[in-house]
């Protein structure tokens, strides 16, 4: 019996190890800390006047970049490390002002060749490459009045198109109380209000000349806007940090009410937090022309129906109706005006624009006031306890005068300068968030400790990598030295599906691959061992090794079967980081599987295979 592989497995292994080489590779290319500089939304700078404001300012900084670059309109400042890129991002902020964009990056310096092709490196974690993590708190309180009001005003319609008379809507925290004149009317709206409303518990309260409904939150229908509300949540979130540009974000839920954020690579802290908090939106309202707003502003006394704004400098009466609001929003982009100044670009598209086109059609030559809302929180301590109270501020952004029925596409101008006008922007584009969030937590890794991170996993995967080399090599002699070459190629396998899928390395990830070098021998004691015990009971060497891969392989399949259903598990109910183990250790298992059957008995038949011998140096 002679062990030969067929020559189309021997090419697909080589063509195999070959890719994976490559893929693995952008993994030794570092990331330089960059400064990129790009005009605003609109503008259309000299970039050779830019190039040497620039370089005045590096000069005069006593800052030294390693190199620069060109990308369209967009300037990249290379350093050799973070420090000096902040100061050099500050130094240049304060100088271009508002006409620039300056922010911090991170360029990749794999070769342009393997970029094309997809070969790239792994996405770092927070824990790796330094970054920021919230935990951040959604008010359900907050969703559970703003419900509230919404079913206030759904029970009236309701009631009012089956022309069922009642007389007050009294609400509370989680309950609406409906009076009625009579049982003929309190009947009719139960069975109506139950169709209509499931989620809530409807009960009868009959006194003297007194009928009343109570329509009440059950627990399923609170669990149910609750979970809602935190998804819907995430789903903005989501939305905001794809804005920010932000690689392999991790959001998640933890508990009833609170959202996990980890930004890996942010270094502008505020930024981020102003951007995922940001709960701005604008509101459409027609200017009150039928009262004179300072004598409103001087006597307090303001006229049913309207609220008493400020309007640069000046008193200005609003109606209190809303006439189109953010949600109706599906796409903002930054722009200018007429005069050059900053302004939003917003096509509609989310429902309500019929109501908006007639209703600014009616009111051709009258104003129309576009207010500003953002929802911002006072932190009081009760009881010792940190409470969030959530309070609105509303600017008037603009006035002008309707000329015409507005079309589903506008601009919105008035702002203050370009960054509201980009933050307002991404907002409005991003969605809005369902209830006010607070930041309860925040940590800030900085580059230098995930630096550290990288420095002291990579050395214990070399250590492991090492320990198993030798404790193979010594014992198994030849044979352990094909394993240790197996086990090798097993790690940059692994690495390059790790960067081909562009998963996200953390800490724990690496501890996979860790456990995954630990692990990856096994499979070859096993085939070794059984190898050997067929040598004792007499077999041929060929017949050895080919019992000993063919025997042991089932054993294999066996053992590695269970680790890979404890991954699952891990990865099923695991959550962040655990996840990130899980993935690892289930590549690594296929990967090992790979490299410690096929690839070992390729390397074994290509040295004992196809001629006849009489001894097998099989070790001690």
């Amino acid at each position: 019996m002679l062990n030969k592989y067929p020559l189309w497995k021997n090419i697909l292994l080589i063509l195999l190890v070959i890719l994976g080489f490559i893929y693995a590779i952008p993994n030794l290319f570092s990331e330089q800390p960059a400064v990129q500089i790009s005009p605003v939304a609109g503008g259309n700078p000299d970039m050779a006047l830019l190039n040497s404001k620039v370089q005045k300012l590096i000069n005069a900084g006593r800052l030294h970049p390693t190199s620069q670059e060109h990308e369209k309109q967009t300037l990249f400042l290379l350093f050799k490390n973070t420090d000096i890129q902040l100061k050099a991002k500050d130094i240049l902020s304060a100088a271009l002002g508002d006409d620039y964009t300056v922010a911090v990056n991170l360029l990749s310096s794999t070769p342009e060749w393997m970029q094309v092709i997809g070969a790239l490196p792994m996405k770092l974690g927070l824990d790796l490459r330094g970054g920021v993590h919230f935990a951040l708190e959604v008010d359900i309180n907050s969703v559970i009045t703003q419900r509230m009001r919404g079913l206030m005003k759904n029970v009236n319609e309701n009631l009012q198109q089956a022309n069922i008379r009642y007389t007050e809507l009294i609400p509370e925290e989680k309950q609406l109380h409906i009076l009625f004149r009579d049982a003929v009317n309190l009947n009719k709206a139960k069975r109506l209000l139950e169709r209509q409303f499931p989620d809530f518990l409807m009960t009868l309260k009959i006194t003297q000349q007194r009928y009343q409904l109570s329509l009440q939150w059950t627990e399923q229908g609170l669990n149910n806007l609750r979970q809602s509300a935190i998804d819907q949540t995430i789903n903005t979130l989501r939305n905001r940090i794809n804005e920010l540009g932000v690689a392999e974000p991790i959001v998640q839920q933890q508990g009833r009410n609170r959202i996990l954020v980890d930004l890996p690579g942010v270094q502008d802290i505020a930024r981020a937090q102003q951007i995922l908090g940001g709960t701005a939106t604008i509101e459409f309202r027609l200017v009150d022309v039928m009262h004179d707003p300072r004598i409103a502003q001087s006597t307090g006394i303001i006229p049913s129906g309207s609220q008493l704004y400020n309007y640069q400098n000046q008193p200005v009466l609003l109606d209190k109706q809303v006439i189109l609001t953010g949600n109706s929003i599906t796409d903002s982009s930054t722009s200018f005006d007429e005069t050059g100044r900053a302004a939003v670009s917003i096509s509609l598209g989310g429902g309500g624009e019929s109501y908006f086109h007639r209703i600014t059609g009616e009111n051709v030559g009258k104003p129309l006031a576009i207010v500003y809302v953002e929802t911002k929180a006072t932190i009081k301590t009760v009881n010792g306890k940190v409470i969030h109270i959530p309070h609105k501020v509303e600017r008037v952004i603009s006035i002008a005068t309707i000329q015409t029925a507005l079309p589903p596409n506008f601009q919105v101008t008035g702002l203050t300068n370009t960054q509201e006008a980009l933050n307002l922007s991404l907002l409005l584009r991003a969605g809005a968030l369902p209830a006010p969030i607070y930041v309860v937590e925040q940590r800030t890794i900085g580059p230098q400790l995930g630096a550290e991170n990288i420095h002291k996993g990579f050395i214990s995967i070399v250590v492991g990598l090492i320990l198993a080399v030798i404790f193979m090599a010594i014992y198994y002699g030849i044979f352990g030295l094909i394993a240790d070459i197996a086990l090798a190629l097993n790690v940059v396998l692994l690495v390059a599906l790790l960067s081909l899928l562009g998963m996200t390395l953390t800490l724990p990830g690496m501890a996979g691959i860790v456990l995954t070098v630990g692990m990856a021998v096994d499979a070859n004691v096993l085939i070794f061992e059984r190898i050997r015990e067929e040598l004792r009971n007499g077999a041929s060497p060929q017949a050895s090794i080919h019992a000993g891969y063919d025997r042991a392989l089932a054993t294999i399949i066996d053992a590695n079967v269970t680790t890979l259903i404890a991954a699952l598990v891990l990865f099923g109910i695991g959550t962040g980081s655990i996840k990130g183990f899980a993935i690892t250790l289930t590549l690594g298992l296929l990967t090992s599987m790979l490299t410690g059957v096929m690839l070992t008995r390729a390397l074994v038949n290509a040295w004992f295979g196809g001629r006849a011998i009489k001894h097998l140096p099989i070790g001690i």
